[in-house]
């Protein structure tokens, strides 16, 4: 049994790659399981919490605390008037990650779960790097997009993850000491790292 955290770089393959994880070990994929968890303990509908990790740190958070636009919050949240903020969502996050891992056999990608984790005893975590144009072209094929918005999807990516981990008092998330393996997405296909963390998760459990 163990949990597996994919950090990465956006445009590194992190999703394509742990769901091929996922699969080659009958493990779960985390990822909108972590949206509908964080939506049921919140009280609000998954829409809301999606729309608030894309815009974490930025206008929609100065929006919700101030209340200004108190309508179109009222529209997005469920009957039962749930509520999400920054403080909500972390204590959530941090929560339901934890649940998940003590469950076992799940490959999570990103939202900080290599530090949330850090200390769990079956987690291997997993660092996935590449050059900037590797990763903008790797997004220009995957979802048939321009070089252009590619770029600008790339770019707007990285500093929302960015303000997670400054939210989550973390600097340090590309330091290899974190991880018990980093792979250079230039230097390998998505098959040859799935295989090396599928070998870590061998030898390791």
């Amino acid at each position: 049994m163990a949990v597996i955290t994919i950090s990465r770089q956006y445009g590194a393959g992190g999703k394509t790659l742990g769901k091929m994880i996922a699969n080659a070990l009958d493990y779960t994929f985390a990822d909108s399981d972590i949206i509908q968890q964080i939506a049921k303990e919140a009280n609000v509908s998954p829409h809301w919490v999606e729309s608030f990790e894309k815009e974490a740190g930025t206008k929609l958070s100065r929006v919700i605390s101030s209340m200004v636009s108190q309508r179109w919050v009222d529209r997005i949240l469920k009957d039962e008037r749930g509520y999400l903020d920054e403080r909500i969502y972390l204590d959530y996050l941090v929560l339901i990650v934890a649940k998940m891992a003590d469950e076992g056999d799940v490959v999570m990608l990103g939202r900080g779960s290599q530090y949330i984790l850090n200390d769990h005893p079956d987690a291997l975590h997993v660092l996935l790097i590449d050059e900037l144009q590797h990763r903008i072209k790797f997004i220009v094929d995957r979802y048939n997009v321009s070089e252009k918005q590619a770029t600008r999807i790339v770019t707007s990516e990285d500093k929302r993850r960015l303000n997670l981990y400054h939210r989550l008092g973390k600097e340090d998330y590309d330091s290899p000491g974190l991880y018990h393996l980093v792979i250079n997405m230039n230097r390998f296909s998505l098959e040859q790292a799935c295989k090396m963390v599928c070998n870590l998760v061998e030898t390791s459990t």
